[in-house]
């Protein structure tokens, strides 16, 4: 990213009281006033083009370097935030505690350096931060060697060994609890979902050695609990298994609850975990179980405006999913619209994962009400920028819409065109669900019959191999995103896209 670039987005994630802090701290420095200019022409406009900020900051400042200027506000505002962050944050806190402690001991401040190290170290246990616990540890040996081991026999100090050996025995198992726990993010994120029995049995070696790493560990710590049963909801929801992935996640939120002194600032962790159990609710259908964590997001708050904006868009689109899955565009419409200044027009504040998912809802619900020229407009957001998404496992369900607006706009050139496009990804890195097939041959028919006596004689004959796919636990997990079997139905035997969806949910 290159570095005005990056100024942009940490100015526009930048809180008012962050705003307010970076302004009195430019006064407090006599800051020359061209920073603060360059600060505030970003400031006004979250919207502004890189060109009219320079454009801007050289008309009102002719004898300042832009680039000059860029770096060193970039500088002076991660500076000012790292200082918000002490006071904030359990994390930044004790690691300044430390280096204050090492400044102490070079002033010759011994005692009252000995003595911060020790809150540091008690600090560090309550908030089981074993990297502060055990930079903290090393550091009160090193300067005892450096002093002669003043008042510590022999056996005060064999016990500070063996207390860093059980620092360092409880490090190495979170790290090899969260290699696992990485290794299989990693593979879902690059394969995508389990989607044949084959695949499933290559997770077979993660699984094992994390039963291993457990059966060997008689550790009873938050973190590598937290990481035990992330591991364990996100393979279950990879092979298909919501059910067993909702026991997972109702635990690991039960793990939270009991630890909120542990939290992240911001509590992402948490916010990730009610997100996991909210998909699982969701994946069967359990609406009125999702309540109760919807309204556990809305308790959430946090000094981080993207955080913030990332929980909104939880909140919008759990609230959206009971309408969507069961075809009730109307009512998904007035949701979104509802959300539109507050989520859509902000949606800069979001990660690209979170703007892929805004855009394809948003595009599925006007598509719903076939007002197909504004669906390609929400989906061309992200289709004109592919490159940032193109290696998503959702970037392709995004094309694979896209294909569908372009059907019933009747552009069958364009199709053609990137349905090839699309079976070439998915061979080259063996890839697909068989539902994504499956739509690509129908996208590329035109023939079907124009009585509804054939064409009810049409569906008969696909509506088994329907059934299968709908039913598939690996194809379901392409399928909650939208139930595209019920549009096929609906193009197939010419009836309304809402009422084959409002009747398939009656049935489930």
């Amino acid at each position: 990213m290159l570095k005005i670039d990056a100024l942009v987005f940490l100015v526009n994630s930048m809180t008012q009281p962050e705003k307010k802090a970076f302004k009195l701290s430019t006064q407090r420095i006599n800051l020359v006033p061209s920073y603060v200019s360059l600060f505030d022409i970003i400031a006004k406009d979250r919207n502004i083009s890189v060109d009219s900020i320079r454009l801007q900051f050289q008309a009102m400042n002719k004898a300042a370097s832009f680039d000059a200027t860029v770096k060193y506000l970039y500088k002076v505002i991660l500076d000012i935030l790292l200082e918000l962050r002490k006071e904030q944050d359990s994390y930044y806190l004790l690691f300044n505690l430390i280096m204050k402690a090492r400044i102490l001991f070079e002033k010759s401040l011994f005692e009252e350096c000995f003595g911060l190290l020790h809150k540091v170290i008690a600090d560090a246990k309550k908030h089981e931060n074993y990297y502060a616990l055990l930079l903290a540890s090393k550091l009160e040996l090193e300067y005892l060697l450096a002093l002669n081991f003043p008042l510590v026999d022999e056996k005060a100090l064999l016990n500070k060994h063996y207390k860093i050996n059980e620092i360092l025995s409880i490090i190495r198992k979170i790290n090899e609890q969260a290699s696992l726990y990485e290794l299989l993010k990693y593979r879902v994120v690059l394969l995508g979902n389990v989607r044949s029995q084959q695949q499933k049995l290559n997770l077979n070696d993660l699984v094992v050695s994390e039963m291993s790493i457990l059966a060997s560990s008689n550790i009873e710590n938050f973190e590598i609990n937290k990481l035990h049963q992330l591991f364990q909801a996100n393979y279950l929801i990879s092979v298909g298994d919501y059910k067993s992935a909702l026991r997972s996640y109702m635990e690991l939120s039960a793990l939270f609850e009991k630890n909120k002194h542990l939290w992240n600032n911001p509590p992402i962790y948490y916010l990730l975990t009610i997100e996991g159990v909210l998909d699982s609710l969701r994946s069967i259908r359990n609406y009125e179980g999702m309540t109760y964590f919807i309204e556990q997001l809305k308790k959430m708050e946090s000094p981080s405006v993207n955080f913030n904006a990332n929980v909104k868009c939880l909140i919008f689109l759990y609230e959206l999913f009971p309408f969507l899955d069961n075809g009730d565009f109307l009512a998904s419409t007035t949701l979104l619209e509802q959300n539109q200044e507050n989520l859509y027009n902000k949606m800069n504040l979001l990660n690209l994962t979170r703007q892929a998912e805004l855009s394809l809802y948003a595009a599925l619900i006007y598509f719903g009400k076939k007002d197909y020229k504004k669906a390609h407009k929400y989906l061309s957001m992200i289709m004109l920028k592919g490159k940032n998404y193109y290696y998503m496992p959702l970037y392709r369900t995004i094309r694979l819409v896209n294909l569908m607006i372009l059907y019933e706009l009747g552009d069958f050139n364009l199709i053609s065109y990137e349905t090839r496009s699309i079976k070439r990804e998915m061979k080259d890195y063996d890839k697909g669900y068989q539902m994504e097939k499956t739509m690509l041959n129908f996208l590329n028919k035109q023939n079907i019959p124009a009585t509804q006596r054939k064409r009810e004689i049409v569906w008969a004959k696909v509506s088994g191999e329907m059934e299968l796919l709908r039913h598939d636990i690996y194809e379901q997990q392409v399928l909650r995103i939208f139930d595209f079997t019920a549009w096929i139905e609906c193009k197939t035997r010419k009836i309304p896209l809402e009422e084959i969806m409002q009747t398939k949910s009656q049935l489930l």
